[in-house]
């Protein structure tokens, strides 16, 4: 087979994918591709991706510091470790190194605001400073896993050990959230490097957060250099040509849906494993025997502000709904005017008999990422779009489907949600146990959904909430951690120097 060297593209050239399809390239392609640019088709889907020479070796070059820092790593103390999670959260406990990056974030908020882009998940805030300080020194605190014998069995005359060891470098691609730096800081803890890629609406934050606190605790600690690598690049496709990169061991990706699939399937060619963290919505089910008083408790504290585990679907049992509607309103109203802000309900076509007439024909003020929208407080849903995912600012928004029983919104969940997060709100154990066997979700609660979340619920700061939508939990548990990421070698002592097969 003839190979030549891709240095320009042309409009209109076909692009085999699949094995049978063909994409076009487009003359924006074809223009604005140059020699050293490389070009990505993704087999599942036939996108073109370009990557440009300048992205590609941004990234390249922060692979070669992190996989030289990995080398470095096994000579690294367990003590040293803990010295940099412990550097790394007194230096955002300093108030100096906080102002500059509140200041950088100002910026970052201001910016993505002007291009009428979300900042809710963007800003930073003194809680967000209190969870990263606090999941920085759990990391410290957490037990050293390399090195431990996981498991071990005696022959006659030899025994073999599986030995935990660190797994490698992980690419770690993330939307504009600046705590998740912490989150993932945590795969240091098992001896593995990181190299970061974030969204460009929070790359100003997350420079002086390296900056002012993590490089500087890197430095104190006397971990190599490239421990942590930040690709400083705008441009998505560097994220692409992270995760073409074939000496991660592990790509993790959060963020929107259609980004994070993108990203999987570059991983996925080049043969990385890939943990996608892209579908959220969490999704409540009231039964027959739901309690009020503890229904109305729970809606309202899953409504608090829009991330992944927050109320997106709400199913209730026909014959509570006359008792529980009400009560479902009136907490989706006081989640709204707790953020100063209305609400908005998504009615599924054939439940709004349920919903009051005084909420029907009533238009409100809608706060979105790109401003305010006067918009209908209610409106139709088709039920098949119950797995739509409502990515709202402040004005928290819901979807509402009156079931006939139980196994219809159990059938409805496992159909149309994300299989992320579901609660039951019963009074039955029974049903609980049959719920949890029945229900297709890593995550299975009986009060309000908001925690799912690796430091609230386990004390570990996560790198990602995996979910079972299109095989996406990963190996240990539905919280992906950094103490997660480790593999085993095989360690054999031969008492018997004469032992044969």
């Amino acid at each position: 087979m003839t190979t030549i060297a891709l240095d320009h593209l042309s409009a209109g050239s076909i692009v085999p994918f699949g094995g049978n399809r063909a994409a076009i390239v487009t003359p924006e392609l074809a223009a604005s591709f140059q020699p050293g640019d490389h070009l990505l088709v993704l087999q599942d889907s036939g996108d073109l991706l370009h990557i440009p020479v300048a992205e590609k070796t941004l990234a390249a070059e922060a692979v070669d510091r992190a996989f030289a820092a990995f080398q470095a790593m096994r000579f690294v103390s367990d003590a040293a470790i803990s010295a940099f999670f412990e550097g790394f959260a007194a230096r955002l406990e300093s108030e100096s190194a906080w102002a500059a990056i509140a200041s950088a974030n100002a910026r970052d908020v201001e910016t993505a605001r002007t291009r009428g882009r979300s900042a809710t998940r963007l800003a930073v805030s003194h809680k967000m400073r209190a969870e990263m300080i606090a999941g920085l020194r759990a990391w410290r605190d957490a037990e050293a896993t390399n090195g431990q014998v996981a498991e071990r069995v005696a022959h006659e005359g030899w025994v073999i050990e599986k030995v935990n060891a660190p797994l490698g470098v992980v690419g770690f691609v993330f939307e504009g959230r600046p705590n998740v730096f912490a989150d993932a800081a945590g795969v240091l803890r098992t001896g593995n490097t990181v190299v970061f890629r974030i969204g460009s609406d929070a790359l100003d934050t997350a420079r002086a957060i390296v900056r002012h606190a993590l490089e500087p605790a890197l430095a104190a600690a006397g971990l190599p250099v490239g421990a942590i690598s930040l690709v400083e690049s705008p441009d998505r496709a560097a994220g692409w040509a992270l995760f073409s990169d074939r000496r991660l061991s592990l790509a993790v990706a959060r963020g929107s849906g259609r980004a994070v699939a993108q990203l999987g399937g570059v991983a996925r060619q080049a043969g990385i494993a890939v943990s996608l963290h892209g579908t959220g919505g969490a999704w409540m089910i009231a039964d027959h025997d739901a309690d009020p008083a503890r229904f109305a408790a729970v809606v309202l504290n899953s409504l608090d502000r829009k991330v992944c585990n927050t109320l997106n679907v709400c199913c209730i049992h026909a014959a509570a709904a006359p008792v529980l509607v009400p009560l479902f309103l009136q907490a989706l109203h006081e989640a709204g005017e707790a953020r100063g802000h209305h609400c908005k309900l998504h009615v599924v076509a054939g439940s709004e008999d349920f919903v009051p007439e005084d909420w029907r024909g009533i238009q409100v003020r809608v706060r979105r990422a790109d401003g305010r929208h006067d918009e209908p407080l209610v409106e139709l849903l088709p039920e098949d779009q119950l797995g739509r995912e409502w990515e709202w600012e402040e004005t928290p928004e819901v979807s509402l489907k009156i079931v006939s029983d139980l196994d219809q919104a159990i059938a409805l969940f496992n159909t149309y949600s994300p299989q992320f997060t579901v609660s039951l709100i019963s009074e039955n154990p029974a049903t609980h146990e049959q719920f949890f066997e029945a229900v297709d979700a890593p995550f299975v609660g009986d009060g309000f959904t908001r925690w799912v979340d690796g430091q609230y619920a386990f004390d570990r700061p996560e790198l990602g909430l995996s979910n079972w939508e299109n095989g996406r939990l990963l190996a240990r548990g539905g919280v992906l951690a950094g103490s997660d990421i480790y593999t085993l070698r095989c360690r054999v002592r031969q008492q018997d120097p004469n032992l044969r097969r």
